[in-house]
């Protein structure tokens, strides 16, 4: 078992329900510590956790298995250390805590919109994941639901329109942009209220290409299952693939050989290199500083051909299984990444060094789209993008995975919470994850890549720390099939961000500040 103990959960709880809790609390595969409550007894928990710092991470609804009614289940972190708070429903109905975790006001949502479950005193109601085109009593997850195309509206009444945020006053006006943009990404829309120049308020609404990914994994086998795991968001394609093996091997008690290990770190930490990359670029050709955003985009471009020649994939597609990997990767051919990473490394600093000492950048840079670090709490901020503005949270660190109790990463925090900030803690990120492989690459032993065991029935949570911060999976198995995938990726949490980070600016400065977050929409859009 990796991890820290679960002290601050199991304190928590016992603080909070007495000593006598002990008998009833349960302890997950990952150490989480596990509890049943009613509802009483979370109405009693949510405050009491908040008190103690603890962060909502995560709320989702699972249907019982081979039952009626749903559970839910809150997902409490502190330190590392995790307490899964789960309540049994009998009926579609629970309470709101969105008031206490703001963090809960997308997951109420979107467990209303997925099983029609409603929360009282929720001070948000409106649809998140399905939009008004759907029809009344259309609910995705519902296990009687078959995973199908929709026949949706073809016209929406005006007085069903989604009900944006209303702001005026004196000077006071709209710009509406997306959901459909110039360049080539996906849909996102984002209504400002500006004055003059200055956005005054931010309003996102994403969701317009919900691909039914949770649905897909239902009744699949878990290894097939993997495939639908790196579609989750293309370019975290290892990450999301490593959470969903960990929660397998966990429920299942697979031991995945240390080989097989050393080479997923490679993967992982190649992948959050590519994406670092990919957010450097992009923030310098949104403030036009041609020279240093060719110059990532160049060596991004080369690692990805790398990557090609270690996987057979340019996203790092089809390596890694339950248990282990899908195939060996040889002596020499590592021993020619770890040239290339050499090499790479001087070619990095070498535009790192040109983009710092330019002083317009550093201007455009500075003091533009500020994160307040009392915001990371509340809104379960996590990654790069919170240890821009002052947080030590990193999944790899607070509850390290894999080959991370034995290679640990150095989290760099800074405390600005400006574009200047996301783009060094990235840029330091990269320098670290490159010492990293070069050490796991040096370290790596001889031996099988992946175990014989088999996956067995039961239900596991996995956290890993993605190229974008803290990615959350649950799953459950079932008769050998996946009974229920969840998976809330960083940007699921993230993407509320940036409507604290753009107000203040001007709409010129949008373009830097999204790329300095660079959220994903369609690990948001599952």
């Amino acid at each position: 078992m990796t991890g820290k103990d679960t002290g601050a959960a199991a304190t928590a709880a016992q603080e909070i329900f007495g000593s006598g809790i002990s008998g009833r609390l349960a302890y997950g595969s990952s150490r989480e510590c596990i509890l049943d409550v009613n509802a009483d007894e979370l109405d009693r928990a949510v405050p009491g956790l908040a008190a103690r710092n603890f962060v909502l991470s995560a709320l989702f609804a699972t249907p019982v298995y081979a039952g009626e009614g749903y559970i839910l289940r809150y997902v409490f972190s502190h330190a590392g250390s995790i307490l899964v708070l789960s309540r049994a429903l009998n009926r579609k109905q629970a309470t709101s805590i969105a008031t206490i975790f703001p963090s809960a006001t997308w997951p109420e949502r979107e467990c209303r919109d997925m099983y029609g479950i409603k929360f009282e005193g929720a001070f948000d109601t409106r649809r998140l994941v399905l939009h008004e085109t759907c029809p009344a009593g259309f609910y995705p997850l519902e296990k009687s639901v078959k995973n199908a195309p929709v026949a949706t509206k073809k016209t929406v009444p005006p007085a069903e329109e989604y009900p944006f945020r209303t702001v005026s006053g004196d000077g006071v006006y709209q710009v509406p942009v997306g959901p459909v943009h110039a360049g080539i990404i996906e849909p996102g829309h984002f209504r400002f209220s500006v004055i003059g120049e200055t956005v005054f308020n931010l309003e996102i609404r994403l969701f317009y290409t919900h691909r039914g990914i949770e649905k897909l994994a239902e009744g699949k086998d878990p290894a097939a299952c993997v495939r639908v795991a790196e579609a989750v968001s293309g370019d975290e394609s290892a990450a999301n693939a490593t959470g969903l093996c960990m929660a397998i091997e966990r429920l299942s008690g697979i031991t995945v050989p240390d080989r097989a290990w050393h080479i997923r770190t490679v993967l992982c930490e190649s992948e959050r290199i590519c994406s670092h990359l990919g957010d450097l670029s992009g923030m310098l050709t949104d403030v036009a500083f041609a020279l240093g955003a060719s110059h990532f985009a160049v060596l991004r471009e080369e690692f990805f051909r790398e990557q090609e020649k270690l996987s057979g994939s340019r996203f790092l597609r089809g390596m890694i299984l339950p248990g282990g990997i899908s195939r060996d990767i040889p002596v020499e051919t590592l021993a020619r990444y770890r040239e290339f990473l050499a090499r790479f490394a001087k070619e990095f600093r070498a535009g790192l060094a040109i983009v710092l000492s330019t002083p317009s950048v550093i201007d455009r840079f500075t003091q533009t789209g500020i994160i307040r670090k009392p915001l990371l709490g509340p809104l379960n901020i996590t990654g790069p993008v919170a240890r821009a503005s002052g947080s030590g949270r990193d999944v790899r660190v607070d509850s390290p995975y894999g080959m991370y109790d034995r290679f640990i990463p150095v989290p760099h925090p800074l405390n600005d919470g400006d574009v200047l900030a996301r783009f060094t803690v990235k840029a330091a990120e990269v320098l670290d994850s490159l010492s990293l492989i070069e050490k796991v690459i040096a370290g790596m032993p001889e031996g099988p890549v992946i175990s014989a065991d088999g996956v067995g029935d039961g239900a596991a949570l996995a956290l890993v720390e993605g190229p974008r911060g803290e990615n959350l999976c649950w799953v459950e198995i079932r008769e050998g099939r996946v009974f229920r995938y969840k998976v809330r990726t960083a940007s699921y949490c993230n993407w509320l961000a940036i409507e604290h980070a753009a107000p203040g600016n001007i709409i010129a400065d949008f373009p830097v500040i999204n790329k300095s977050l660079n959220l994903s929409y369609a690990g948001t859009d599952l």
